[in-house]
């Protein structure tokens, strides 16, 4: 799974073009299901036929990152950007991106005044992403326009590299590990429940492939499978995120403060159970931020039993962060668990 994760961590896939991080699950995938398609928003779904009479189960991970778009070139050839995902403007300063053209990929760097010539009230001051602007090195609009296009994606560029104590870290680990994690299920359970295994499309920016998907498939059952913050650094309070990366897998009770999924009884029931039956690592959490794939599926049609499985993540939302090997194959083991009790 660690040899996966490197590579869909270091492939591209922004929201609303995930094309590549599709392609790399198929290949990884084509020996291993019953059925596979690409619907129309990009959705991959991936289906291991069961028993009619099983409960059907999906398992959804979001494919898509945080990213950039190329928004203006101007006439000295720097390129002006929007954010595409939720990104803090301080993250983005000074870091090395790709704009991915129809000639191939253009590496630049995110710059901005330099600090010698800022005045001191100007210091004190967060840079917004508009007053940054993207260097390709162009000297000029005219060829900046000759590789660069309105509307081209931009990613950051940081390579996947293996940590102490079975850490790793790399760009897009929010939501590659679910990814990761979904494709080692699709490959190991032989069971008779059916379960379809999707790449959703859109997450970062509205849940949009979750939805799609859910209303076609009508699975009985829902996993959203994601990251979640692990607070166990400096500056974070346990009380704001007990989260730990490597004490084992998370399963939400709640997200966003109840305005996104709260957990099916059922749901927490089975998971819970199949974790402590089977000697499963597993921390629990309510949270207050975010939300995930879960908030659109339990929604779809006249309701879908829908849980969240994620791995502590440090530093989400970021151009880097860091995961626990053990608490995504701890997640593995806990699915694989829950679908032999149904």
């Amino acid at each position: 799974m660690k040899e996966l994760l490197k590579k869909l961590s270091e492939a591209c896939g922004i929201s609303g073009f995930e094309d590549d991080i599709r392609e790399i699950l198929k290949e990884e995938l084509s020996d291993c299901v019953d059925e596979m398609e690409t619907d129309l928003m990009g959705n991959l779904i991936t289906t291991h036929k069961g028993n009619q009479d099983k409960p059907s189960v999906m398992l959804a991970s979001h494919m898509d990152e945080i990213g950039l778009m190329v928004s203006y070139i101007d006439e000295d050839g720097f390129l002006r950007f929007v954010k595409i995902g939720g990104i803090n403007d301080q993250m983005l300063l000074n870091q090395k991106v790709y704009v991915k053209t129809e000639k191939g990929d253009i590496p630049g760097i995110i710059g901005s005044k330099p600090p010698h010539i800022t005045s001191a009230s100007e210091a004190k001051k967060i840079i917004t992403y508009k007053n940054m602007f993207i260097d390709i090195g162009a000297k000029d609009r005219k060829q900046a326009k000759e590789l660069v296009s309105i509307g081209d994606p931009i990613v950051f560029h940081t390579e996947f590299e293996e940590c102490l104590n079975d850490l790793v870290m790399g760009k897009a680990l929010d939501n590659r590990v679910g990814c990761a994690v979904m494709a080692q299920v699709m490959k190991e359970y032989d069971g008779d429940v059916t379960v379809y295994g999707v790449g959703t499309v859109q997450e970062e920016v509205g849940l949009k492939g979750a939805k799609t998907s859910a209303f076609k498939l009508n699975p009985d059952m829902a996993i959203a499978l994601d990251v979640t913050i692990a607070g166990d650094h400096p500056g974070v309070k346990e009380e704001e995120a007990y989260i730990k990366a490597g004490k084992g897998t998370v399963i939400s009770l709640t997200d966003a403060s109840g305005r996104g999924l709260i957990t099916h009884p059922m749901m927490k029931k089975l998971l819970v159970e199949a974790a402590e039956e089977a000697g499963i690592d597993y921390q629990v959490e309510v949270g207050d931020g975010g939300t995930t794939d879960a908030t659109a599926i339990h929604l779809t049609r006249e309701g879908i039993a829908t849980a969240t499985l994620s791995s502590g993540s440090r530093y989400i939302h970021t151009p880097i962060s860091v995961v626990s090997l053990k608490d995504m194959d701890d997640t593995v083991k806990l699915i694989i668990a829950f679908l032999n009790k149904l």
